[in-house]
């Protein structure tokens, strides 16, 4: 993993000759720092004007690819013209794009009734904050009392259990998060591929340059799949070894001067 600043000159030069170019990213953590309760993570008017400048490009796409839901996501970035994807890509919009995946879609009363089941169990630990996101659900426990760490694990597995054993959810652990998702085939990797296809077919593109940022577990999918040229993967953190991505910035202020440099290039 390189420092991405270290490798400016030839990254800048790939990215003036991209006939496109697409840059997603994540939301938390990423484009945010991470805080302690979700309705805190409010995007800067910085970062809002230099992703709003980006997507005015002709020659530019930007997307926010995120664990929140479709309509959260849609009203904490507020700008238009550019794609998002809510529920790690299980559901998708964006110019002349509606997409939800059907199982998923088909999983919403179950997460519905996952969500209350949740929110039974851990009524008495202080700090927890249940999300019901319709195709998900997330537990929240970074404002817990390190000593109660143990019983929301404990709850949310008692709670979860009967379900992961019927195949119907799956349960992962992230950053003093626990998300529960549907049994699909789905994540941001397959997000990433979906909307860079409907890209290069809306603009008949030969070649498309496609930029990830992320910091979280779920973001290792969307490095995966993207490759230089033609890709790039950047972590947003110290230096990971343990990351599929192929840069990092140290933090969301140099995602700020990230998004500056690429607006002037293009």
């Amino acid at each position: 993993m390189q420092y991405l600043f270290d490798s400016w000159p030839e990254l800048s030069a790939d990215i003036k000759a991209a006939p496109h170019l697409l840059l997603l990213s994540d939301y938390d953590g990423t484009l945010t720092p991470i805080v302690g309760r979700p309705e805190e993570a409010v995007l800067s008017p910085g970062v809002r004007e230099k992703l709003r400048a980006l997507a005015r490009k002709p020659s530019a796409s930007v997307g926010i690819i995120s664990g929140r839901s479709l309509s959260e996501l849609k009203g904490m970035v507020a700008i238009e013209g550019i794609y998002y994807a809510g529920n790690h890509g299980l559901e998708i919009a964006g110019p002349g794009l509606k997409y939800v995946h059907p199982q998923a879609e088909a999983a919403r009363a179950t997460m519905q009734k996952l969500a209350a089941q949740l929110a039974e169990a851990l009524e008495n630990i202080d700090g927890v904050i249940i999300q019901e996101k319709g195709l998900s659900v997330s537990v929240h426990y970074r404002l817990a009392k390190p000593e109660n760490e143990d019983a929301v694990t404990s709850a949310v597995k008692r709670v979860t259990a009967p379900h992961v054993d019927k195949g119907e959810i799956r349960v992962y652990p992230m950053k003093k998060v626990w998300e529960i998702r549907p049994p699909v085939n789905w994540d941001k990797g397959k997000a990433v591929e979906f909307i860079g296809s409907e890209i290069k077919a809306n603009f008949k593109l030969p070649r498309l340059l496609t930029i990830y940022l992320g910091d979280d577990t779920t973001d290792e999918d969307a490095f995966k799949v993207l490759c230089r040229p033609e890709g790039w993967s950047i972590f947003v953190g110290e230096a990971n070894p343990s990351s599929s991505a192929d840069y990092f910035l140290s933090s969301t202020a140099e995602v700020g001067e990230f998004l500056s440099r690429l607006i002037e290039l293009r």
